[in-house]
């Protein structure tokens, strides 16, 4: 059997990892599964602990946290050059408030259940995106496995995460977040570059993905295939707030690609540039801002899913 270092994020879904850890840890052991685990002490502190697990031979990971935990790990991973990043495997027990990559490969959110499907083993190869974005005036890279959001998602995601800062998380808050933030948020003039092609457009928000899902189970990129080795990207234009709040039922069903105000695209290098700061969040976690530069690596990591 593989022999698996466990990544635990204590603070994962408002603290309910902290509480739910001692079940899941048995309904670990009573698995079989050969593991050992370690909890993580602060932020960042996922990408450190994956790297020095990877010198010392771990080649199997299991994230036991949210879309977040997933992050660190796969920067971890991207930032090692030690060995090829496509021979290491990741599972995920979910225990984060949005889950959102996790949704892709519908792995259960019920622990015993998701622990089955670790047993069970079965691999899926997907891509993984880095962006280039700006933080204090210096270049900085970082690595993606789900959706980058910019301009109102991010925004809002920059609201929830300010919020679980404070203990305080859940889909009613970022849903409020939503609501609050469009009283006072402005679109973006942006031009968009898509493998050489400029597109030049008023942008309320813009979402570029590897997977479907984000937000607490929105599904703004709904074509993106995660080992195409292309990223799909979808724009909300210039838009009333009330227009967005009629067509929140859009984001959820996947339909909001067919609203008159969205473009979608599909490329594997885009830029975002704008004479405004316009600021950016990778899988959940906020970051700098503009201007970004965007590549995939297509089928760089192997990930446990339940189909």
């Amino acid at each position: 059997m593989k022999n698996w270092i466990a990544i635990v994020n204590p603070n994962a879904g408002g603290g309910k990892c902290r509480r739910d850890w001692p079940m899941i840890e048995s309904l670990l052991i009573n698995s079989m599964l050969k593991f050992e685990y370690i909890l993580t002490e602060r932020k960042f502190h996922a990408m450190v602990l994956t790297r020095k697990y990877i010198l010392q031979g771990y080649r199997n990971f299991i994230v036991v946290g949210g879309d977040g935990t997933l992050n660190e790990i796969i920067n971890g991973i991207f930032a090692q050059e030690s060995i090829k990043t496509s021979d290491i495997t990741i599972g995920m027990i979910p225990v984060g408030t949005g889950n959102d990559w996790s949704r892709m490969f519908k792995i259960p959110h019920n622990y015993k259940e998701a622990i089955q499907t670790l047993v069970q083993g079965n691999t899926f190869t997907q891509d993984v995106g880095r962006v280039y974005f700006t933080r204090k005036d210096k270049k900085i890279r970082r690595f993606f496995i789900n959706i980058a959001g910019m301009g109102f998602d991010a925004m809002v995601a920059q609201k929830s995460n300010d919020l679980k800062e404070k203990g305080k998380s859940g889909k009613l808050l970022y849903f409020w977040n939503i609501l609050i933030g469009l009283f006072g948020y402005k679109h973006f003039p942006a031009w968009v570059t898509v493998d050489g092609d400029i597109s030049e457009c008023d942008v309320f928000s813009m979402n570029i993905g590897i997977c479907q899902f984000s937000g607490g189970g929105m599904k703004q990129v709904p074509n993106a295939i995660a080992d195409d080795g292309i990223f799909d990207l979808t724009i909300i234009k210039k838009i009333g707030r009330f227009d967005v709040i009629r067509s929140l039922p859009l984001l959820y069903n996947g339909k909001i690609v067919n609203h008159r105000k969205v473009m979608a695209l599909n490329g594997k290098n885009i830029k975002v540039e704008s004479h405004e700061q316009v600021f950016l969040e990778t899988d959940g976690e906020s970051l700098g801002n503009s201007p970004f530069e965007f590549d995939i690596f297509p089928r760089s990591i192997q990930v446990i899913t339940a189909s």
